[in-house]
């Protein structure tokens, strides 16, 4: 079972020395808890799609410290810029041409790269000690509810990873919002996220285009949180227009979650909401 280790300036010393040999570890971000590694090393992001059974044609996101760390790797543009300076660090990512420094595993093959620089004090402080860029997708089994938690990692990837690094609960608990700048001139929103695409419009003075398409060639992700089948909870869930009768409830096995699209004009039951 992975140990949950507090940021101490010994564990993080000793978790980017692990990190640069190849090693695996779960990390707090602002959004959700990360499954990291050295984005640099094939074998090392390997580890991140066989202990979360996840599809090497979905791409990983690439975390840095600075806007600066992106030269190495990436191609920013003007558009890159004027975001960055707006919303980094925080849960805002580009999907950027790429260079050769990064391996075709991070990218699925693609010739873009999606990045981002992370706000949480813990995370930061660990890839600012890193001469590497971190790759980390959200750190549970492929399609799963993403964490939030130290103990929610610990108990979906607890068998499949060693260390896991506590930084509390997460603020935002969803994803960054994705946006593709490899043509500067048509930036288009790829991922609904925790930033509001209308900050990100009011930033660049003009409307992003809205998702039309996320794959390019293959079925291969532009940008990864976008195959059919993502986010999945384990409990059923019962879509209704309007009403659960109490009798469904009182009967229910507690088991079975219920979407209502309009809150019951009647409602009597104190879980209805």
């Amino acid at each position: 079972m992975a140990d949950i280790l507090k940021p101490t300036d010994e564990n993080l010393r000793n978790l980017r020395e692990f990190l640069r040999l190849g090693g695996l570890l779960a990390v707090p971000t602002e959004t959700v808890y990360g499954l990291a590694a050295n984005a640099l090393d094939a074998k090392a992001c390997e580890k991140i799609f066989e202990a979360k059974k996840r599809p090497s044609n979905d791409p990983l996101i690439c975390h840095v410290a600075s806007y600066e760390a992106l030269e190495s790797f990436c191609e920013p543009n003007d558009v890159s810029k004027t975001l960055a300076d707006a919303f980094w660090p925080g849960p805002l990512t580009f999907v950027l041409p790429k260079k050769d420094t990064i391996p075709g595993i991070v990218t699925a093959g693609l010739d873009s790269v999606a990045v981002r620089s992370p706000n949480h004090p813990v995370f930061r402080k660990l890839i600012e000690g890193c001469d590497f860029p971190l790759a980390a997708p959200s750190a549970n089994p492929f399609a799963y509810i993403s964490p939030t938690q130290a103990i929610h990692v610990q108990a979906n990837l607890g068998d499949q990873i060693e260390y896991i690094l506590d930084g509390g609960p997460c603020e935002h608990g969803l994803e960054s919002t994705i946006v593709d700048l490899r043509d500067p001139a048509y930036p288009e929103i790829l991922r609904y996220g925790a930033l509001p695409v209308e900050l990100i419009e009011n930033a660049v003075k003009r409307r992003l285009l809205r998702p039309t398409r996320n794959s390019d060639h293959a079925g291969v992700s532009i940008a990864p949180g976008s195959l059919p089948k993502h986010y999945s909870p384990r409990t059923p869930l019962d879509l209704r227009p309007n009403a659960v009768s109490e009798s469904e409830l009182v009967e229910s096995d507690q088991k079975t979650a219920y979407l209502l699209l309009r809150k019951p004009v009647n409602a009597r039951a104190n879980n209805i909401h």
